[in-house]
Order: C-alpha cells, then structure tokens, then sequence
C-alpha cells in the first residue's frame, strides 16, 4: 500500500500543481479563451463534442493497433534475418536506414496514391513511423549478444534455432522493449498525422486528427484541446501497456530492476 501510494503522490501533486498554475497564468495575463482555454472550458467542450470524440478515437486506436502491431510483426522478423545473416545486414540494413531518413511527409502523397485515402494509408503511414526504432533495437540487441555465451553454445554444439531462441532472444530483450517503447509512443503520432493527410473525414470514418483539423478550421479552440488530450490519452495507453509488459519480462532478473529495488 505505502509503495502504491509513494508512486501515486508525486505525479498527483505535480498534476494538481499544474492545473492551479494553468489558472493562475490565465487570470494573472488576462488570456482569452481562444488562445488558452480554463481546463473546465476544455471538460465542457470535451462533454458537448463527445460522440465526435469518442468515435474519433476509436478509429485512431484502431489505426493505432494495426500499424503498432505490424510494425511490430514486421520489424522482429526482419531483425531476425538480420542478426542471422550477416549477408542479409550488410546488403539490406542501409536500405532500411534510407528509407528511415527518408521524411514521412513526403512519402505521404505516395502512399495515399498506392492505397487510397482511409484507413490502408494511415496504417501504412503509421508503419513507417513505429518500424525503425524496434529494427534498430531489436537488431542491436540480437547482434550485442555476449561473446563468450554464444562460443558456450558453439562449443556444445547447439543449432543456429536454438541458440536464437534460447540466448540471442532472451539477451535482446531489454533492446526490443526499448524499441517498442519509443515505437509505442510514436504511434498515435503517425496515425494522426496519417488521418490530417489520408482520411476520410466523413461521419463515423473520421479519426481525431481529422477532428482537430475541423475544430481548428472552426475555432472551436476548447473542444480543439479536448482532442489534443484524448489524443494523449491514447498515446499513454499504449506506452502503459508496453511498460506493463516490459516489467513482467524483466522484473524477476534484469540488472535494472534488481538495482531499482
């Protein structure tokens, strides 16, 4: 109970300490609402705005989800091939490098022309985003594995499978959840900005990015920050859930947890 509550009070006290400075700021400078709206402003737009919102939302998680996981999908198996076959990391790694280097505002147009405007773009889009921080994680780890482990399993004679699975696998671990970490928070970044530029925009079909841009056009500015925070929402969500999974992989042996206790 006391260690729930040692790590419940600080972020509490800050939160609460913000919001009064937010007040403070907003009648100490006189601001208007339309440039910075009271937090009870923002909740009673968020209520009016609700079925917009929530049905918003539902389509960037769903976005969300299809992009994370395949990126996900994706980028273990190719970090796989890669840690496995130093042909396949010296011939196809700058490739993937290029193409992360490459800006995702440019190869926007691209996509919408291969797959259309709605969801098949903004997937992709989100794909792009979240791929390259798990390879590059995932590969590092695979291929920093301890030297003289894998002479260990050479000297025994284990398979290239099982010593994949049974050393190089569980000695990235910490490198792939870090990966995921980052990729997990970009996700929500990569769907919004792929549902600005692809989506559909039209009744239930239109997930919160579009939703900023119609209450932006219509300087709906409270409501337009209800979005932004239901936004937030979602990327918290995802980070949370990789957290939950990085502790229950790590927790009971990885240095970082045993020197944190």
């Amino acid at each position: 109970m006391n260690a729930t509550v040692s790590r419940i009070f600080p972020p509490a006290i800050v939160g609460v300490s913000l919001i009064a400075i937010w007040y403070l700021v907003i009648y100490l400078f006189d601001i208007p609402i339309f440039q910075l709206p009271a937090p009870h402003d923002i909740i009673e737009a968020g209520s009016q705005e609700q079925s917009t919102l929530i049905s918003g939302a539902l389509q960037t998680t769903l976005a969300c989800l299809i992009g994370f996981f395949t990126s996900l999908l994706g980028g273990v198996l190719i970090s796989v091939l890669l840690a496995y076959s130093s042909w396949a990391y010296k011939g196809f790694y700058p490739y993937i490098l290029l193409l992360k280097m490459m800006p995702v505002i440019v190869l926007a147009p691209i996509i919408i022309l291969w797959f259309g405007q709605g969801l098949a773009s903004i997937t992709v889009i989100t794909f792009l985003i979240c791929f390259f921080p798990i390879v590059a994680n995932t590969t590092m780890g695979l291929c920093s594995t301890d030297k003289n482990l894998v002479d260990v399993f050479r000297v025994y004679n284990s398979s290239a499978r099982d010593e994949m699975l049974k050393l190089r696998i569980p000695y990235a671990m910490p490198y792939f959840l870090t990966g995921l970490k980052v990729a997990a928070a970009l996700t929500p970044i990569g769907a919004l900005y792929g549902d600005t530029v692809a989506g559909m925009g039209s009744g239930s079909d239109a997930g919160l990015g579009f939703v900023v841009v119609v209450f932006s056009s219509q300087l709906k500015i409270p409501a337009l920050y209800a979005a932004a925070f239901t936004a937030c929402f979602i990327g918290f969500l995802f980070v949370s859930l990789v957290n939950i999974l990085h502790w229950r992989l790590l927790h009971k042996w990885h240095d970082s947890y045993a020197q944190s206790n």
